[in-house]
């Protein structure tokens, strides 16, 4: 596995409907490579995790998202889930924060339903990515291109994205995120 010592990675999320393991295999994974995770949400908390639809754990929030800056951080993950990006959609500073992020040319990483932000934010233009089928319309009506595959890296722009389609790609999504984090870093 890469390393990643000393990376801070922000993972935003709305207050509910965060596909859990979406937050957490990531998280477990950055850690294990040496970076810190920071829960950045719309609210100050708790976060409420989901499986699905039922309700799971709940997280604690470490910063709130209109008192961070790009440059607190080394990448941005932007977990699933389907009311998780819905909500950050409609919340003018995490729209703001992923523009800002993807602007700054840093690793963003994006996964299941998430790509909902990036749109929102303007940042799918001339870009390839993938996602839960049924964005696949969203993002080409931003001007992206949409492909069915575990994982896409995507450089056509001021920084990389990676995104994968669900949880079974989570493997790929981790290991893609944390090679460009460690690249990134130099």
């Amino acid at each position: 596995m890469a390393s990643i010592d000393g990376a801070r990675v922000a993972f935003l999320v709305a207050t509910e409907g965060v596909e859990q393991v979406e937050l957490t295999q990531p998280w477990a994974d950055i850690q294990r490579a040496g970076g810190s995770p920071v829960l950045v949400s719309t609210g100050d908390g708790p976060v409420q995790g989901f499986d699905h639809l039922d309700k799971a754990d709940t997280f604690d929030v470490d910063e709130l998202v209109g008192d961070v800056s790009v440059d607190d951080f080394d990448a941005l993950v932007l977990p699933g889930g389907v009311a998780n990006p819905d909500q950050l959609r409609m919340h003018e500073q995490a729209v703001g924060f992923v523009r800002d992020f993807v602007a700054s040319g840093k690793p963003v990483a994006a996964i299941c339903h998430a790509p909902w932000s990036l749109v929102e934010a303007d940042c799918v233009g001339g870009r390839t990515l993938t996602s839960w089928p049924s964005l696949q319309t969203d993002i080409r009506n931003a001007g992206g291109t949409w492909v069915d595959e575990e994982v896409v890296v995507d450089d056509n722009g001021p920084g990389p994205l990676v995104t994968s389609r669900k949880p079974d790609d989570l493997e790929a999504f981790d290991r893609e995120t944390i090679a460009l984090i460690e690249k990134a870093r130099g």
